[in-house]
């Protein structure tokens, strides 16, 4: 069991936690990533990256990730592989996190980047074929679909949203919706509807997902939710929208939280309610999740944090009041 003392603790990593340890570390605040489950985030399971800057060519999400701690390390960050398990911010800073490993960390302030994770439906052939036809995210995976037939399972916002995005590059969209209607706002659903390329599917679930000889997606087993009947779609791309999930369990009843779970910050900034306690990156947003979105606010949340430092060690040069006679 360990103590470690840092004047900016980082839980969780990803592009917004690495962004955010390389400016605290460029200011010489010497934070301390505690990494997580899943060192790197999201991005350590998406295989080809064509949408983040500074890269000609498709660089693979892992390699990204990788380059990204290592310059996280470069600069002066300390990474730890532990898992935070509990965490003390009621007293203010100094900021208490306990690890898996029984570690104590401080942190002066604290950087929360714990990410979001897409639902999934669980079913055969999911997994299996990430990266091979099968998405979470149309607006990072769909420009690999132009031309070709794609589907989309969901039927909330973010379902409708990625469908009609997807007419950008394909004329062949097909919405999956285990229901009769959508449960999307109304100005999304006559957008939808107003498409000559967008196909409803009612009342279908899928059943599996299902690779050709090639190896990639071939075509999606469905099941009629009313008269229970199989059906079969062919599609060369598949995305799963129904929604992300923050990890925010860690912060329940101790920071303020939306109705979908995510963190909730001062209007453009990553400031918490609680001072000197920062969240950044798709565990406070739930419009955009993308790497680059993230890491802008990784890079936010350091600055912010730096002046919260600042401004802690100027007054502490202060002299005490003169008691009253």
């Amino acid at each position: 069991m360990a103590t470690h003392h840092t004047r900016m603790l980082i839980i969780g990593s990803g592009p917004a936690g690495y962004s955010a340890a390389i400016y605290g570390a460029r200011a010489m605040l010497e934070p301390i990533v505690v990494q997580g489950l899943q060192p790197g985030g999201q991005l350590t399971i998406t295989t080809d990256v064509e949408n983040y800057p500074g890269f000609k060519d498709v660089v693979q999400g892992p390699w990204l990730m990788e380059q990204m701690q290592a310059q996280a390390e470069h600069v002066g960050t300390r990474m730890m592989w532990d898992t935070i398990v509990e965490v003390d911010l009621a007293n203010g800073s100094p900021f208490r996190a306990i690890g898996d490993s029984g570690d104590e960390y401080i942190g002066d302030t604290l950087v929360i980047a714990t990410g979001a994770q897409a639902k999934w439906l669980g079913v055969p052939g999911e997994q299996e074929l990430g990266g091979k036809g099968v998405s979470a995210c149309a607006t990072c995976d769909g420009f690999f679909y132009r031309g070709k037939k794609v589907v989309v399972i969901g039927g909330g916002n973010t379902a409708v949203e990625e469908a009609l995005y997807l007419t950008n590059h394909s004329d062949d969209v097909t919405l999956i919706h285990r229901r009769d209607e959508l449960r999307s706002e109304k100005i999304l659903q006559e957008r939808l509807f107003g498409s000559d390329k967008i196909t409803p599917l009612w009342n279908k679930t899928v059943e599996r997902f299902v690779a050709g000889e090639n190896g990639a997606l071939d075509h999606l087993v469905l099941v009629d939710t009313v008269t229970g009947e199989k059906s079969t779609v062919k599609a060369d791309g598949a995305f799963v929208a129904i929604g992300h999930a923050p990890a925010t369990e860690l912060f329940k009843d101790k920071l303020p939280m939306d109705d979908s779970g995510y963190l909730m910050v001062a209007a453009g900034t990553p400031k918490t309610k609680i001072p000197g306690v920062f969240a950044c990156g798709d565990v406070m947003d739930h419009t955009y999740r993308q790497a680059v979105t993230a890491a802008g606010t990784g890079c936010m949340a350091a600055l912010d944090a730096e002046r919260f430092l600042a401004t802690l060690d100027f007054a502490e040069t202060l002299p005490e009041p003169e008691a009253a006679e």
